[in-house]
């Protein structure tokens, strides 16, 4: 009730361009100025933004909404009830290298992405979907349950299910409810159980039990964390301490 879907009309732009062999289902909205390649596929209900772009062969599932200025590179899937805020850009190189033969350049793997505004998700080298795992659930009484912060990032083959916020790394398994706080990091191929948390900061190395809340780098258990960061506060004063001690000792001496 205090948060309706706004309307809206289904229908083509007549500035929009659309590819050769793009099909739909009724009904679609497709803005002014946006750009449709060759075979894209679009679902029932898809709304997309003005100066969206899309390349050849991609495919949105049904409810998809794309605002203004999102980027979908060629081959991209898009599964149902998406939700792809403005400048999302998706399919976009990850960071893949080969290393040369005999003094050789580096070769690059290709790879590919996969969101609220400024986010980049990197897919593995041989997949560009973003299927059901990525699913936004939009509705009165369930909002959406999974969010990417501004300007986050996803590397390769991250497995995100619903309700979690929050980089990581390749390989990286988040399971449910979990939280990860602002500039928190993870490493390859660990599992986040749960409803974990991840403090401000904090940098997985290793995998985290389910309920857990973990701090630090690398990351502990919070408490122990608190124990050490009061640690290393008394650390000064020791040291003072034992300055004056060795002071005091060689003062004493003939």
């Amino acid at each position: 009730m205090l948060y309706p879907e706004p309307a809206w009309q289904p229908g083509i732009h007549r500035t929009a361009v659309i590819g050769d062999g793009v099909v739909w289902q009724e009904p679609v909205a497709i803005g002014p100025y946006a750009v449709l390649g060759r075979g894209v596929r679009l679902g029932k209900n898809v709304r997309i933004g003005a100066a969206a772009v899309l390349g050849d062969g991609v495919e949105l599932g049904d409810d998809v909404q794309l605002l203004p200025q999102v980027v979908c590179y060629s081959g991209t899937i898009v599964g149902n009830r998406v939700i792809l805020h403005a400048g999302v850009r998706l399919g976009s190189d990850g960071f893949g290298y080969v290393p040369g033969k005999n003094g050789e350049m580096p070769r690059k793997i290709p790879r590919w992405v996969a969101v609220s505004s400024g986010t980049t998700w990197r897919s593995g080298p041989t997949r560009r979907s973003i299927a059901a795992a990525w699913t936004t659930r939009w509705s009165a009484r369930e909002p959406r349950s999974t969010t990417r912060a501004d300007r986050a990032q996803l590397s390769h083959r991250c497995a995100l299910p619903h309700r979690r916020s929050g980089g990581d790394r390749g390989s990286t398994h988040v399971e449910d409810d979990v939280f990860l706080a602002g500039q928190a990091g993870l490493a390859d191929h660990v599992t986040i159980g749960r409803g974990a948390r991840v403090t401000v900061q904090g940098g997985v190395i290793g995998d985290i039990a389910p309920g857990a809340t973990v701090s630090g780098y690398p990351a502990r258990t919070h408490r122990e964390f608190l124990r050490a960061q009061g640690a290393l506060y008394r650390l000064a004063h020791i040291v003072d301490d034992l300055e004056a001690l060795v002071r005091r000792t060689d003062e004493s001496q003939p």
